[in-house]
């Protein structure tokens, strides 16, 4: 049995905890363990996470996540696709206070914070992973859809550098299970609603290019979100469409979160490792695919990455 079975096993109660602001990667990886645990173990289990896009409702599990705190105990704590025990947010007291604590994952960043840790920093997503640590012919069409959804979100739908052949076999072994794999890359990876179409067309208009052109960003500020009627899960792809754009070897995306505080996202081609930049910071992520939170004016913000990304251009 891996580790994640044997873990899951011997435990009566178990906590599922991903990272703030979670992505497809981490609300598949997170319902995927869920439905796993329920349908194999039987077993009483919670999934606490932030506020996840509506997108991702065609999952199991979906409506049962807590996004406030209810309980602090837990026999086993279950961390997924986060890169430290901060990126859990106010949900880390779960690990603090757990008997036993696993960290499944596949950032570089992640050093394992976990009493068990199974990270594989050449994996394509933390989904990829977790596939490794199921027993292939007890994996459900319910907890497939979970997998695949979080491998096509962190592969760009197989399109980014991250994707192996392993990737694409473990691709076809969901597709086996009878998953509608069409329907959930169009409807959550690429449908989006008229007004995050719209607030994505401002961040583009208000792009700008820097470095001679091998660089650009935008930035969202909260008055912008306020006025298109949008949120944080409204935003994804902005920084995806920027790095597209001919000619861009790095592209920066802000949204504002407080007074002179913004999230950072950042996408990188093939010259820059956006995962050092973004871990000199304080944050984390992959070579390609990283972020952090920034203080100062957007301006400071972009000033202080610029530096950083011309050393490596």
């Amino acid at each position: 049995m891996t580790k994640l079975e044997t873990m899951i096993g011997r435990a009566e109660s178990i906590v599922i905890l991903g990272h703030v602001n979670p992505d497809g990667d981490c609300v598949g990886s997170c319902l995927a363990v869920y439905n796993y645990a329920k349908e194999q173990y039987n077993k009483r289990v919670t999934v606490c996470l932030e506020k996840a896009a509506e997108k991702f409702s065609y999952l199991a599990g979906f409506e049962d996540i807590k996004n406030q705190l209810e309980e602090e105990t837990a026999d086993l704590c279950i961390c997924l696709d986060s890169s430290d025990r901060e990126r859990l947010g106010e949900f880390k007291i779960c690990l603090d206070h757990a008997k036993e604590s696993i960290c499944i994952d596949h950032h570089i960043t992640n050093h394992g914070y976990a009493m068990e840790n199974v990270i594989d920093a050449d994996a394509s997503s933390t989904c990829q992973v977790l596939f490794t640590q199921m027993e292939e012919d007890k994996i459900s069409k319910a907890v497939a859809e979970c997998i695949y959804t979080g491998i096509i979100h962190d592969t760009g739908v197989f399109r980014y550098s991250n994707t192996s052949r392993k990737t694409m076999e473990i691709a076809g072994k969901l597709m086996e299970k009878g998953i509608d794999f069409s329907s959930i890359i169009d409807d959550s990876f690429y449908k989006k609603t008229y007004l995050q179409s719209q607030i994505l067309g401002r961040a583009l208009f208000e792009s700008v290019s820097f470095l001679d052109k091998r660089c650009i960003f935008t930035v969202v500020r909260k008055k912008d979100m306020e006025f298109y009627d949008v949120d944080k899960s409204d935003l994804d792809g902005i920084v995806d469409q920027l790095r597209i754009i001919e000619g861009v070897e790095c592209a920066i995306f802000l949204y504002e979160v407080g007074i002179h505080m913004y999230k950072v996202s950042m996408r990188s081609n093939k010259k820059v490792d956006v995962s050092k930049i973004a871990a000199y910071f304080g944050g984390g992520g992959h070579m390609r695919a990283a972020g952090c939170t920034m203080s100062g004016s957007f301006h400071d913000v972009i000033n202080n990455l610029s530096g950083h990304i011309e050393k490596q251009l």
